[in-house]
C-alpha cells in the first residue's frame, strides 16, 4: 500500500507503510498492522480495523518501536 494521507474528523493520518492483514471481519473491514503518522507526528506503529478505502477506522493500539520490540518478546513467550 502507498502512502495514505487523509483527514478524518479533523485527524490527519498519514498510512507510510503497509504490513499486513490479521484479520478480517463479517463487514469486510480489515484489522491491520500499519505505520502510520498521525497529525504529523513521527510515525507509530499501529494496530486497528479500516474499512476498504481506508476513510474510516475504529479506535486502535500505537505503539512506539521500543514498544513493539517488547510486545513481540511477549508474543513469543506465549504458547499458543
Amino acid at each position: 500500500m502507498a502512502s495514505n494521507n487523509s483527514e478524518r474528523e479533523g485527524i490527519v493520518f498519514d498510512i507510510q507503510e503497509h504490513f499486513g492483514i490479521i484479520a478480517t471481519n463479517q463487514s469486510g473491514w480489515t484489522k491491520e498492522l500499519n505505520l502510520v503518522s498521525w497529525n504529523q507526528a513521527p510515525a507509530k506503529y499501529d494496530i486497528r480495523d479500516w474499512d476498504e478505502a481506508h476513510e474510516h477506522m475504529s479506535r486502535g493500539i500505537t505503539l512506539k518501536a521500543e514498544e513493539a520490540k517488547k510486545l513481540l518478546e511477549l508474543l513469543k513467550g506465549l504458547k499458543l
